[in-house]
């Protein structure tokens, strides 16, 4: 029961002790609750308790290192303190008590006002307010109040100090003052918890910081060079000053006006404006003496449009497609030169020779227009705006060509190109450059050029895309109207190696594969293409390299061997290849020696064919009829000739005589003249012979006992033989003169009419420019020599006769 009773009381005066809030100790500081930053004091706790005490700081709790001063009190050194802190102290009582702390607020005592500066503004012509600023220096880290101070004199008597406190936090303070006061004394004093300072005192003369109201301006009514603004004062001023400047300028013009002030509202010209721009207007004010008002709010106006001032900057290119069509180009004039909103372009062809004259009208939006054009004929292009039209620029359609005698050097950077050239001095007398550039094969669509004067030599282009390859050329305009062009291409401002490769297909025609590609779209390139390489392997993995130029997109691998190959392209910048496009297969197929045969049986039928047709003689004649340049003309045989038959009155013997000329001929022969002679045999001349008949001095020849008869047919036919004769009337003996008197007798075929007759079977030939066989009977060929001294053989010189 006595052991309830005792826990019953301790916790009955736990909770007591708890309730009454009783604390274990008491804490305080050596320089008070508020200390100026930078100090050093010392933080004491005194226990109401025998125990061993402890001190912290700050939240949470830090253990200090602390001293003893007694048996209850211990203290800490605070060193330079930089921020506000809380200190406690606590100790193991018993029962518990609640630990003790205090809270230290750390600060700065107030600068002394700086930079004090005030400025009366004349509200009417009775009064104002001076307005006052300052700057209140450091922060305190504490609350702070400030008094502005002003003491006014007027003659001789000075007002005492009005205090005029200034709401928290603000800078400035403004109080008002009758414009019949000329002067003002004024300070500030700044306080908080630690003290408080005082600025130094200004003395003002008030006409030195008047200041009048800001002016009010009218809306601006403009011509097309002068704006009219209404400006309206409260209070007269003696000076007024009007700012203007143009929508893109940066920097305003000022228009000053310098005299007393009659009225409040006033009509202000300014001029000497671009036409159809939009200006900015401002004005401000200022007494005799005193400060300039603020500027007035800005105040905006169009001036009004007048016709172009300048011809368009236009351009050309040929369409490719179409040489009899031109397109022209031109940029968009700027807001100086067109003097107005453009309402349309006028494009007009003329040609004095055929007297075309074709107006086209384009929207204002257009910046190229597609005209027909004819020989000699002038292209001219108007802007027009709401006021007319501009000065006419004009292209001649055709140029005189004139040799091209520019050094014309590219260099590339990371954001532009440099077009540089240099023109010869024997070079004609310059008037213009223009310098135009595209990418590569966007000529028509994304031209653009740039037009220089004759003393520059060089263009930087810039706005080029990167990764992107472009072409162009520099026009050399002489002043006799001739041009000169010299081309440039593979420019680049920034490169990388392909992103894709070729998408190539194949075509196989024996041994023989054609490889066709498309270019690479212009994203895909990196840049210029500088060559395309075809990667070849076979299926034993041996591969092959060809290098394709960056225009082809066809390429011809002939000869190649049986088997399965493998083939993969790649594009190629200056920065390095780039990836493999798809690779694809192909056969090359063994040639086969069956379709050899067939062709070989097809060609031998078709002949065999024509041979069996050409038997009939009815199919015979149509052929002779439709082919007749084809045919070859019959061969006499000189054996039928008059020479031949005088010669072979004895049997068995050819006496070939020769009568000499009576003129004094050399008694030593020439050598003897060979001529080889081919017999094409009838049907019934079975039998060919080879005859060497040499005509020698004396000229007579006996033929050998062995030789054939007569009947048979000895000598070849050929087309004509011409023998040699004197004029004389005697036909006994063919002779050959050495005269120039000699004639030429030719030996007619008629005379083989009988034969033609007899063996009116045999094959007929028609006479050709070259002296072969018949096609379908196989000719025969005698080797034989035939010594002719007085006889020639001429062929196909009766073709016109005979046809």
């Amino acid at each position: 029961m006595s052991q309830t009773w005792s826990i019953f009381s301790a916790v009955t005066l736990l909770l007591v002790q708890l309730c009454i809030g009783e604390k274990s100790c008491a804490i305080w500081s050596s320089a008070g609750r508020l200390v100026q930053r930078g100090t050093s004091f010392k933080m004491y706790c005194t226990f109401h308790c025998r125990c061993r005490g402890s001190m912290y700081s700050d939240h949470p709790p830090t253990l200090q290192s602390h001293k003893e001063l007694n048996s209850t009190t211990i203290y800490f050194n605070v060193v330079n303190i930089t921020k506000n802190r809380t200190y406690s102290c606590q100790c193991n009582c018993h029962p518990a008590l609640d630990p003790c702390g205090l809270d230290i607020s750390t600060g700065y005592l107030p600068d002394p006002p700086k930079n004090l500066s005030c400025i009366y503004k004349v509200l009417n012509n009775n009064s104002g307010d001076v307005l006052c600023t300052w700057n209140r220096g450091r922060d305190t880290f504490l609350q702070n109040s400030t008094v502005l101070w002003v003491r006014t004199v007027s003659g001789n008597h000075t007002s005492e100090p009005a205090q005029h406190t200034v709401s928290r936090d603000l800078l400035s303070m403004s109080f008002p003052v009758l414009r019949s006061v000329p002067l003002i004394h004024v300070w500030v004093q700044a306080r908080n918890q630690l003290g408080s300072a005082v600025s130094s005192t200004i003395n003002y003369t008030l006409s030195d910081i008047a200041t009048p109201p800001t002016p009010a301006l009218g809306q601006p009514k403009c011509s097309s060079r002068q704006c009219l603004i209404q400006v309206e004062q409260c209070v007269r001023t003696q000076h007024l000053e009007i700012q203007h400047k143009a929508d893109a300028e940066q920097t305003w013009t000022s228009y000053s006006v310098q005299r007393v002030q009659m009225r409040t509202v006033q009509d202000w010209s300014i001029s000497s404006l671009e036409p159809y721009t939009l200006y900015h207007f401002r004005a401000r004010s200022k007494f005799g003496t005193g400060l300039w008002s603020q500027w007035s709010t800005n105040l905006s106006s169009w001036t009004q449009e007048e016709a172009p001032a300048k011809e368009l900057d236009v351009w050309y290119a040929e369409d490719a497609s179409d040489l009899q069509f031109l397109r022209v180009y031109w940029k968009e004039a700027n807001i100086s030169i067109a003097r107005g909103k453009i309402i349309e372009y006028t494009v007009r062809v003329f040609s004095p020779d055929s007297g075309l004259d074709n107006v086209t009208n384009v929207g204002s939006d257009a910046r190229n227009c597609s005209v027909r054009i004819r020989a000699n004929c002038e292209v001219t292009v108007w802007a027009r705006n709401s006021k007319g039209l501009s000065p006419p620029a004009r292209i001649p359609a055709r140029h005189t060509t004139a040799k091209s005698s520019q050094d014309v050097r590219v260099t590339a950077g990371d954001r532009n190109v440099t077009i540089s050239w240099r023109t010869p001095g024997t070079a004609p007398p310059l008037a213009s450059y223009v310098v135009e550039w595209y990418p590569e094969g966007q000529k028509m669509e994304e031209l653009g050029w740039v037009r220089l004067g004759r003393r520059d030599d060089h263009a930087v282009i810039t706005g080029l895309k990167p990764f992107e390859c472009y072409e162009g050329a520099v026009y050399v305009f002489y002043e006799e109207s001739s041009v000169s062009r010299t081309v440039f291409s593979g420019v680049s401002t920034l490169e990388s190696a392909p992103k894709v490769g070729p998408s190539v297909q194949e075509s196989v025609e024996g041994r023989t594969v054609t490889l066709t590609w498309t270019e690479l779209t212009r994203s895909k390139r990196g840049g210029c293409i500088t060559n395309y390489t075809i990667y070849l392997e076979n299926s034993s993995g041996h591969q092959r390299r060809y290098s394709a130029a960056p225009s082809d997109t066809v390429y011809i691998i002939p000869d190649l061997s049986p088997g399965v190959f493998s083939l993969w392209m790649t594009a190629s910048t200056a920065e390095g290849e780039g990836p493999a496009g798809l690779k694809l297969k192909f056969l090359i197929q063994q040639e086969s020696p069956q379709s050899t045969f067939i062709a070989c049986g097809v060609v031998f039928l078709v002949m065999s064919l024509l041979v069996c047709l050409f038997q009939n003689s009815a199919v015979k004649q149509k052929f002779k009829v439709f082919f007749h340049c084809l045919m070859f003309d019959v061969v006499p045989d000189p054996a039928n000739s008059k020479w031949a038959k005088e010669c072979t009155q004895e049997k068995g013997k050819m006496n070939l005589q020769l009568q000499l000329s009576n003129s004094g001929a050399n008694e030593e022969e020439d050598d003897p003249i060979l001529v080889d002679v081919e017999e094409l045999p009838g049907r019934n001349s079975g039998v060919s012979a080879s005859t060497n008949i040499t005509s020698q001095l004396p000229p007579q020849i006996s033929q050998s006992p062995g030789t054939q008869p007569p009947a048979t047919q000895l000598y070849p036919l050929t087309t004509y033989i011409k023998s040699f004769s004197h004029d004389s009337d005697s036909s006994d003996h063919t002779q050959t003169s050495v005269e120039t008197t000699t004639t030429v007798d030719y030996i007619s075929s008629h005379g083989l009419a009988d034969m033609e007759e007899e063996d009116q079977e045999e094959t007929e030939e028609m006479l050709c420019f070259f002296p072969s066989h018949n096609v379908f009977i196989g000719p025969t060929d005698f080797g034989g020599k035939l010594t002719l001294d007085a006889v020639k053989i001429n062929f196909c010189s009766d073709f016109f006769q005979n046809s």
